[in-house]
């Protein structure tokens, strides 16, 4: 069972996701990165997908946006709708209109995003005169006004200038202003934080939300930081091995959360209370490789709970409208009235 069968969609849906496969050929045959993962998101709202490095985050991301192109990767099943209009059905020419002015995306490290050969201006400019038909003298004035509206200071003389005169914190600015320069309906943003100081950190992601408010844009938040999760999003869909495990409210996912690998991701986070490095607590294992996933549920090497069934069978997603799990635990009567945490 699937989300998409668990979750009707309806018209506040601005994205829907549905059983998306994207793998990467390679000499040992297909690799999925991505592995059949479902989930929608309301106008307005913000998904968190969150998970360890390689767990297919970023990879979902791409594929939405079909930025995969000269890769070996490729989208071998699924469906991908932006306002009820199937994304894989189109062509290069129609992606091309919808990338970058009704889903736009701030990638993980601007510095290697921005052009180092263009000034911030015409960056920003040139979406607008892409997208919406513009003048380079009226697009040149709306790049003035992003930059104001980001908060970057001095934004006429920031304008003029190239990304490597610029901050890390100025240069992620600069790629929200490039983002929303043509008010896009759905923002990606791909780790928008990890490159970051942690005071620039807070007011990337304070921006963001005000921004939100303002614009009324839906986001989706791709991170491994609990913390980005917590502070920013409304539902959260939590990442292994290119599956969702766990699909829930972001208040859910930190009061009562349903997956072992959930709750090892939250019990990992340090707390103020620690005061030795040896109270930190880890998940045990490693994450499998692509190449050779275990059978059965690809987390039960390394959680606690696992007995013989999960070694065996995978299963489903599954659970109420509005927190779905991927585990045996709440689909077989083995655990029947077990307490588990």
């Amino acid at each position: 069972m699937n989300l998409k069968k668990n979750v009707e969609m309806n018209s506040n849906h601005v994205l829907e996701v549905e059983n998306l496969h994207t793998s990467f050929a390679t000499e040992k045959g297909w690799v999925d990165a991505v592995n059949g993962i479902s989930f929608a998101i309301e106008k307005g709202k913000t998904l968190g997908i969150v998970g360890e490095s390689g767990s297919g985050k970023s990879v979902a991301s791409l594929s939405i946006l079909q930025l995969l192109e000269g890769t070996t990767a490729h989208i071998r099943e699924g469906q991908i709708r932006f306002m009820g209009q199937d994304l894989l059905a189109l062509s290069r020419a129609q992606m091309r209109k919808i990338r970058g002015n009704r889903i736009a995306m701030i990638f993980q490290e601007p510095m290697t995003s921005l052009n180092p050969t263009m000034t911030i201006g015409s960056q920003i400019a040139e979406p607008i005169i892409f997208h919406q038909g513009k003048s380079k003298r009226e697009a040149w004035k709306i790049a003035i006004e992003m930059l104001e509206l980001v908060g970057m200071p001095e934004p006429r003389k920031r304008a003029r200038q190239y990304p490597f005169e610029l901050s890390g914190g100025m240069r992620q600015r600069v790629m929200i202003a490039i983002a929303l320069a043509c008010g896009p309906d759905v923002l990606i943003c791909d780790e928008p934080t990890t490159a970051l100081d942690v005071t620039i950190q807070a007011q990337i992601l304070t921006l963001v939300k005000n921004l939100q408010r303002e614009m009324g844009t839906s986001i989706i938040m791709i991170t491994h930081d609990l913390g980005v999760i917590a502070e920013t999003c409304d539902f959260v869909a939590v990442m292994y091995c290119g599956k969702v495990v766990e699909y829930t409210s972001a208040f859910s996912l930190f009061t009562e959360p349903k997956h072992p690998y959930s709750k090892g991701l939250l019990e990992s986070i340090p707390s103020h209370e620690e005061d030795i490095i040896d109270d930190l607590k880890t998940i045990d294992g490693t994450v499998p490789s692509p190449y050779e996933l275990p059978p059965g549920c690809t987390f039960a090497p390394r959680c606690p709970y696992a007995k013989e069934i999960c070694h065996e069978l995978i299963p489903e997603l599954s659970g109420e409208s509005e927190q779905k799990v991927r585990c045996h635990i709440y689909q077989t009567d083995e655990w029947k009235g077990e307490e588990l945490w």
